[in-house]
């Protein structure tokens, strides 16, 4: 009977090809892929808010949250659409020198402009649908607080958190990697997301929803008063802005989430598998190489 997943260190040089694959794909293909994964993640995002916005528990809040914010992840993966934070992990594929860093950063790059659009268009879509006008007004004002609490975050805070974040998404991706089934993926992906959204980490395609639906939604009246309800303070609304998005969120939620995938998860598999693999079969030919070298020398004499 066939196994239904891969060992510890097939997923790792299953991510050898996976890190190819993705640096050799065109631009035009990363970006639309990517547009998709940033939408797929901004229903997640906004999916959550709106299931949470009426519970006062906030453990409570975060783990319903979560339960619903992992069909992001799902989608993206199932799919086969590109996540900026998934794709930490092609840093496997380079270390093996099967892809260079510079088409690794050319992903990163490309495919993260892609999660911003993405996540952009479901902001605006949600904005004009009339959404956040749902319990009179409150969903549109826990967008706000949701949002001013990301950007009132210190960049250690921020950092450390986006570290913690993506260790767990790449560590759903990497699970995911090793079913060979749907059902197993699906489950696979679950309780890692349930869990980094329950402890309230930061992920910076998730906050490219997040924060911008809360500063767009401080143009309506209704939904800032109902912010203030929810403890908003004038400060903390007037400190809600692109540039706070920008300096205080996304920058280092997004270096923390480089260091937490790529390293937390892609180098020290890659340390585990691979290069100790390397290693032994180095090993093996220098052991070899003495041998043949002695039986030529025992033979001379």
């Amino acid at each position: 009977m066939e196994k239904m997943f891969k060992t510890p260190s097939e997923i790792t040089e299953g991510f050898v090809e996976y890190g190819k694959n993705k640096t050799n794909s065109s631009i035009l293909k990363l970006l639309l892929l990517a547009i998709l994964a940033g939408a797929f993640i901004a229903f997640a995002a906004e999916g959550s808010n709106t299931a949470i916005h009426t519970i006062t528990s906030v453990g409570l809040g975060k783990a319903l949250a979560g339960a619903l914010f992992a069909t992001g992840l799902m989608m993206v993966v199932i799919t086969g659409a590109e996540l900026f934070t998934g794709n930490t992990l092609i840093v496997v594929s380079c270390m093996e020198k099967e892809s260079r860093w510079l088409k690794m950063l050319r992903n990163w790059t490309i495919v993260y402009i892609g999660n911003f659009i993405g996540s952009m268009l479901v902001v605006l879509f949600i904005l004009y649908s009339g959404q956040f006008d749902f319990s009179s007004g409150l969903l549109g004002g826990f967008t706000i607080k949701v949002a001013a609490y990301k950007t009132g975050l210190t960049f250690p805070k921020a950092f450390f958190m986006g570290i913690l974040c993506n260790w767990l998404v790449c560590m759903a991706v990497w699970m995911a990697n090793a079913a060979k089934d749907i059902t197993g993926k699906l489950l696979a992906i679950f309780f890692p997301i349930w869990l980094f959204i329950t402890s309230g980490f930061e992920h910076c395609v998730a906050n490219m929803y997040y924060i911008p639906a809360g500063i767009l939604a401080k143009a309506n009246p209704t939904w800032v008063a109902q912010a203030a309800t929810l403890g908003v303070t004038p400060e903390k609304l007037a400190h809600l802005n692109w540039g706070t998005f920008v300096v205080n969120n996304l920058i280092p939620v997004t270096l923390g989430n480089i260091v937490g995938g790529s390293i937390f998860v892609g180098l020290i598999y890659w340390l585990s598998f691979m290069y100790k693999k390397k290693s032994t079969t180095v090993l093996d030919v220098d052991h070899l190489v003495q041998k043949k070298f002695d039986s030529a020398y025992v033979k001379s004499k």
